[in-house]
Formats: C-alpha cells, sequence, structure tokens
C-alpha cells in the first residue's frame, strides 16, 4: 500500500518532486470544485497558469477550449464559480485559469495527478491509490495567496486534503495524520466551520454563497479527475451527470 504525505502548495509539491508517484491536488474553493462540476456534466478541464485575459483566450482558441473568465460576475459566460458551469455540455473543453489550482497541477511533472475536492475525495482517494502501487501519493492542500504572495493556509483545502486522506489506506507522515485529524473531528460541523473560516466569508460577502453550497456537496461528485496531457479527464467510467 502507499505511503501517504501531505504538504502546502508549490513548495510542497517541489518538496515531493521526483519522490511522490501520485499527487491529489485539493483546491476547494474553488478551482478542484469547478473541476468536479464540469467533468460531472462530461466535459474536461485544461488548466491554465492566472494570467492576462488575452492569453488565455489566446490558448483556448489553439486548444479548440472555451476560455473560462477571471470574473465570476459575468453572468451567462463559464468562471471558477462552479455554479457558473451547471450548462456545459459533454464534450467541451474548458480552459480554466487559477492561480492555485491550475499553476499546482501545471507543476507536478510526470507524477501521475488528479485534482479532489469535498464532492469526490473519496473516489479520487481510491484512483490514487492504483495509481501509486507501493509508492508515495502527495496530497497537496493548496492554500491561498496573501496580497504580498505569500502562501495562506486554507481551512477548506486542509480539510479537504483530510476527507482525501481518511480514505486512503496506508502509512502517514505526521501532516497527513493531523489533516486526517481534522477532518474527523470536524465532523458533521465541517459546513460550518467552511462558512465561516475566512475563505468561505469572502465568497459569501461577494455574493457567491451558491459556490460554497456547491462545494460543500459532500460525495456528490461522480467524476474522477485524473490530468492526461495537461488535460484534466474523467476516469471514473461513469456517464455524464444529465
Amino acid at each position: 500500500m502507499p505511503q501517504v504525505v501531505c504538504e502546502w502548495g508549490l513548495a510542497g509539491i517541489r518538496a515531493w518532486a521526483g519522490q511522490a508517484a501520485v499527487f491529489v491536488i485539493v483546491d476547494v474553493l474553488s478551482f478542484s470544485t469547478s473541476t468536479s462540476v464540469a467533468l460531472d456534466l462530461g466535459a474536461s478541464v485544461i488548466p491554465f497558469p492566472h494570467g492576462e485575459p488575452e492569453a488565455a483566450a489566446a490558448e483556448a482558441a489553439r486548444r479548440g477550449a472555451i476560455a473560462a473568465s477571471r470574473d465570476r460576475t459575468l453572468a451567462g459566460w463559464p468562471s471558477l464559480s462552479p455554479a457558473s458551469l451547471k450548462t456545459l455540455s459533454p464534450g467541451s473543453r474548458l480552459l480554466l485559469p487559477s492561480p492555485n489550482g491550475s499553476r499546482l497541477s501545471l507543476a507536478t511533472g510526470p507524477a501521475a495527478t488528479f485534482c479532489a475536492c469535498l464532492r469526490n475525495a473519496s473516489q479520487v482517494a481510491h484512483a490514487a491509490a492504483a495509481a501509486a502501487g507501493e509508492g508515495v501519493i502527495a496530497v497537496i492542500p493548496a492554500g491561498e495567496l496573501w496580497p504580498d504572495g505569500g502562501l495562506r493556509p486554507a481551512v477548506e483545502d486542509w480539510l479537504g486534503a483530510g476527507a482525501v486522506i481518511q480514505a486512503l489506506e496506508g502509512p502517514r507522515d505526521a501532516e497527513a495524520r493531523l489533516a486526517c485529524a481534522a477532518y474527523r473531528e470536524a465532523g458533521p460541523g465541517l459546513a460550518g466551520l467552511i462558512r465561516d473560516c475566512r475563505s468561505g466569508q469572502e465568497l459569501i460577502h461577494r455574493g457567491f454563497e451558491a459556490d460554497l453550497d456547491i462545494a460543500l456537496e459532500m460525495g456528490a461528485g461522480r467524476a474522477t479527475p485524473r490530468l492526461v496531457d495537461g488535460v484534466y479527464v474523467d476516469v471514473s467510467g461513469h456517464a455524464p451527470t444529465k
């Protein structure tokens, strides 16, 4: 069975580069949740590092994809808002700019890479274990960024990482044990913790509580997002949600 470790953000990926057989990226609010929603509907997701809209549009055109907007308030157009993705069609390709989830997804090198959230933690854990064999699974809570660019550990990603680790067998390092313990301790109060944490409050105050509701749909996701040739595709075998 695999060894399970947990480290934060890009530095965590770099710390385990060349050692981890599998990386699991956890960016609950909202890259991982948006990816889960899109893949449930039969779409695929192209991670794109946060950049200028013109660069995203040009890359989307090159790859035959829809460029998600950085602006969650743009009605009728997909963005990092999970609620904005509900109308995606099966077979569509979504280029999803994100300063955390996308950037981390593209930093894992040759290791198998999955994307997890509270909607799909269990099935992602099982797929990661199958891919890792006896190797190392590095679960990476993305965190957020302070205005100066420094990492801000995020409650929702710590608990999301714990949900993945809870579903994994095998020895765990201290960080993985603590993330799992935090998830277990949260229990039925998990939704309240995430609503009350800094990231949850930011979404509520900006009027995006619907995105928070989707992120808290524990176990509702069917897709298992795996990065294949730079694109997240569903490897679960489930038919798209109608």
